[in-house]
């Protein structure tokens, strides 16, 4: 119908700011309107719809779904630049592809309006390794999914990663530790009861990718080059690095897991923001 929008996201704002009852947000997110002329158009958002901005000493986490109904997958796909479109075509299964749509859509939708901008408007550029950046002025960013959970980390400290993991024993029984991780890191693990090990193993896992990500290095880092606190209980950290003595003042590791969603998260920062803002999307 002429006028009407396509597609309406509804974002729920979980701000804990003192004892303020949660915020909910209806934002349209305006994909294209109908003229009535067989055109479209692409309208600027207004000042309502444009969100918070992310103070400097801030962190703002959300997390979303990846499964939505087929029709509103189509509408979110045209959201995406040529270049993800073919990638999007790419996977060999549908629920990847559709995913993938999903997860990338939603990542502009944020963007958009952290910038002020309509989705289609936000670019990329991408890092030797793929990691992705604005291609113009914004915060640093980054997105990880596992299974149909997706979190989107933004700020204006520094670069920025994030990893989640399903809480699933058998992704810990499928990559052993000893592969992976440094000698002091598998020993750790092997001194805790063997009912510990596996959720320590995914914390252990998410951290290290977090920091990968964060840096930027894809896989030309080697996983057993530092070490990060997985110990339950201890404080996320990144204890050792092994070509310099000063990297771990460097960096933040903020733990995100969630035992009632069922993932084990992490996040990795090299800045100074220490406030996590923690917001669903859906």
């Amino acid at each position: 119908m002429p006028g009407q929008s396509r597609c309406t996201a509804i974002l729920a704002d979980r701000l804990p700011i003192g004892e303020s009852p949660h915020w909910l947000y209806y934002v349209d997110v305006v994909l294209a309107t109908d003229r009535g002329d067989g055109t479209d158009q692409l309208p600027a958002p207004s000042a309502a719809q444009l969100h918070d901005p992310i103070l400097l000493d801030e962190i703002h986490v959300w997390r979303a779904s990846l499964e939505r109904p087929g029709a509103d997958v189509e509408r979110l796909r045209l959201l995406l630049a040529a270049d993800e479109q073919q990638r999007a075509d790419r996977f060999r299964f549908d629920r990847d592809r559709c995913r993938y749509i999903v997860g990338r859509a939603q990542l502009r939708v944020l963007l958009g309006r952290y910038l002020g901008l309509v989705p289609e408007q936000v670019r990329f550029e991408y890092g030797a390794f793929e990691k992705p950046r604005l291609a113009h002025p914004g915060p640093s960013f980054n997105l990880t999914h596992s299974g149909p959970v997706a979190l989107y980390a933004f700020t204006a400290a520094g670069e920025i990663g994030v990893d989640v993991e399903l809480d699933d024993a058998d992704f810990a029984k499928e990559r052993i530790a000893e592969r992976f991780f440094s000698a002091a890191e598998v020993a750790v693990l092997r001194s805790l009861p063997e009912r510990l090990q596996a959720r320590a193993f995914l914390t252990c896992w998410t951290r290290k990718e977090a920091f990968i990500k964060a840096r930027g290095d894809g896989l030309s880092l080697a996983l057993d080059s530092f070490d990060v606190s997985l110990e339950p209980g201890a404080p996320a950290a990144l204890l050792r690095t092994a070509w310099s003595t000063e990297e771990t003042r460097k960096w933040y590791i903020e733990d995100l897991s969630d035992p009632d969603a069922g993932y084990v998260a992490a996040m990795a920062l090299s800045g100074n923001a220490r406030r996590v803002v923690k917001r669903d999307l859906f």
